[in-house]
């Protein structure tokens, strides 16, 4: 970095220039961003606090850096040792063309506003804190994990510029090796008694073998035995050793503000570099220079302002980290499955539990065009266990009508169905538990007494059957017959289970819900049943306020050619 030319009225005294920022947003503050817009702050966009810190001890060619991490969101969160705490502002947007069509200068002039209003009140002598604010606009594609940010540090400036009337020099070379005990002993104590690990600004009075520091709100009196002389020190993240750190453009604004008026026209500056390299804490290279602050008082306005960064190429635009590298295949595609579902749920149906609906298990009694079609959508509503129950094998004529089979399971003489629809559910999405029954279900009018052998293999079905709908939540009957559909539909009543009925014909359908009888307990008015459980009130609730859930019928009271007395919900 070059100084600025000369003062043409000043041809010995050259401009002031400043090391800016470079952010650095560590990988754990995505994740953080991600978890909070995902669970907190879905699709409001209103401003957020957030916090960073810096450092002033990085060996000699790393930036200046602002570190953000995925403890940025929590105000309570500590920082780390000897590093200096910065607040800001996160305009999170919810699309990309939002991001981009942000105005920026309007932020950058809100933000500066806020700060010169600090300044010529007063706030930012009683909390420096005030003056080291930043910006931070993102825009998070979590179905990619790109992140697109903008990140700015408001700094107000001089109109004509400062300039410098003594050269940096490092500290070890104006300093005594006491004077430098001193200034790091008092630097420490007055850490240790504020309680803070940094001071981002301070005052200082040395002489021959004593160093004095104080808090900028005792600005009035710490100075009167100087005889006009004003030395501050400023926390400075950066390692170069001709330009101060960008911290210290709006303390100078500050001191301008300060001093206007008064005689005051020089300021000498401490930018206060701590060092430790193998185990030794060294703050020689810290510089200290003077400067001229200018004749023109500043207006009352807020000063012009500028900070936002440049991208790595160099030019005035946003950043983007993709982390969808180093995140594991498996986890992104539950991630973008995820974040569809909640955008559903926060702009269509925002009651929606999508917890109870994720946590279901669903068993589907029947592979074919209805098993395929209702598994892809419990899919697509967030399902994660899904078992498939069938005895048929895939045929050549399936495919085409069932979205889970291709043509090479119809060879040699067909894959089961249950099996590969389960195997095919876990290519498509990973995430889901799918299972699969290779097994037939008895029906009525069908005899299984011809043989032992058959007889053995009719009691095993039915009780796989018993344990399979006694370990899901919801069962759907989507076979091919009126006869299959029984067998389950009365275990399913008597384990109290929600069932979901659906058959297809040419040119027709149907799509019903079974009613669910409440507990005999419950029935007769005992105490101990009038609360239903959370369970019991999701299975026995309806779209129909007049038609409460255990009042519904079941498949067979609509059956016109069932039995009278065939109906399962009496």
């Amino acid at each position: 970095m070059a100084a600025a030319s000369g003062d043409p009225g000043d041809p010995g005294l050259s401009k002031l220039q400043f090391a800016p920022f470079s952010s650095a947003l560590d990988a754990g503050f995505w994740h953080e961003l991600t978890q909070k817009k995902l669970n907190e702050y879905r699709l409001d966009e209103t401003p957020k606090v957030i916090k960073g810190y810096y450092y002033n001890g990085d060996p000699l060619g790393l930036p200046a850096r602002l570190t953000l991490e995925f403890s940025a969101f929590d105000m309570n969160a500590s920082i780390p040792a000897r590093c200096c705490p910065a607040f800001g502002t996160l305009y999170n947007t919810n699309t990309f063309e939002t991001f981009k069509s942000c105005d920026k200068k309007s932020l950058l002039d809100k933000e500066a506003n806020e700060i010169w209003e600090s300044i010529k009140s007063g706030a930012a002598l009683e909390n420096p804190m005030l003056l080291n604010r930043f910006l931070l606009l993102t825009f998070a594609d979590l179905k990619k994990y790109h992140f697109y940010y903008w990140f700015c540090y408001p700094a107000l400036c001089f109109p004509d510029g400062i300039h410098i009337t003594e050269k940096p020099v490092c500290l070890g070379d104006r300093f005594s090796l006491n004077q430098i005990q001193a200034l790091q002993k008092a630097y420490d104590d007055l850490c240790q008694q504020e309680g803070v690990t940094a001071l981002p600004y301070f005052l200082i009075k040395y002489h021959d073998n004593s160093v004095v520091i104080s808090l900028l709100k005792k600005w009035d009196g710490f100075f009167q035995d100087q005889g006009g002389k004003v030395t501050v020190g400023v926390y400075d993240p950066c390692n170069l050793s001709q330009y101060p750190g960008w911290p210290l453009r709006n303390f100078l604004i500050l001191a301008a503000q300060k001093c206007r008026g008064n005689v005051l026209q020089r300021i000498e500056v401490l930018c206060f570099r701590d060092r430790t390299m193998q185990g030794v804490r060294d703050i020689t290279h810290s510089i200290i220079f003077e400067i001229k602050l200018p004749e023109r008082p500043l207006g009352p306005d807020c000063p012009k302002a500028v900070g936002w960064e440049k991208n790595q190429k160099g030019g005035m635009g946003p950043r983007m980290v993709n982390l969808s590298e180093c995140m594991d295949p498996k986890r992104l595609a539950e991630s973008s499955v995820d974040l569809n579902l909640k955008l559903m749920c926060w702009r269509l149906v925002p009651t929606l539990d999508l917890e109870k609906i994720v946590s279901a298990k669903c068993l589907l009694l029947g592979a074919g065009t209805l098993g395929c079609s209702v598994a892809r959508t419990l899919m697509g509503w967030g399902v994660r266990k899904i078992t498939f129950v069938d005895n048929a094998k895939i045929s050549y004529s399936n495919p085409v009508r069932q979205p889970l089979y291709e043509f090479e399971d119809c060879l040699s003489g067909g894959k089961p169905k249950a099996l590969a629809a389960a195997d095919r559910l876990q290519k498509i999405f990973p995430g889901v538990s799918s299972e699969g029954y290779n097994m037939s279900i008895p029906m009525p009018g069908h005899p299984v007494n011809f043989s032992e052998v058959t007889m053995a293999q009719a009691q095993k079905d039915v009780a796989k059957l018993e344990e399979l709908i006694d370990a899901h939540d919801v069962v759907f009957l989507l076979m091919d017959t009126r006869e299959s559909r029984w067998l389950p539909a009365v275990i399913a009543a008597s384990k109290r289970k929600l069932v979901i009925n659906a058959a297809l014909g040419f040119d027709t359908f149907v799509v019903m819900r079974h009613g669910l009888k409440k507990p005999k307990q419950q029935e007769s008015g005992d105490s101990r049943f009038s609360n239903a459980s959370a369970s019991s009130d999701l299975l026995g609730s309806s779209l129909f306020s007049n038609i409460p859930g255990y009042k519904l019928g079941c498949y067979f009271c609509n059956d016109v050619v069932a039995p009278g007395d065939n109906c399962l919900c009496l």
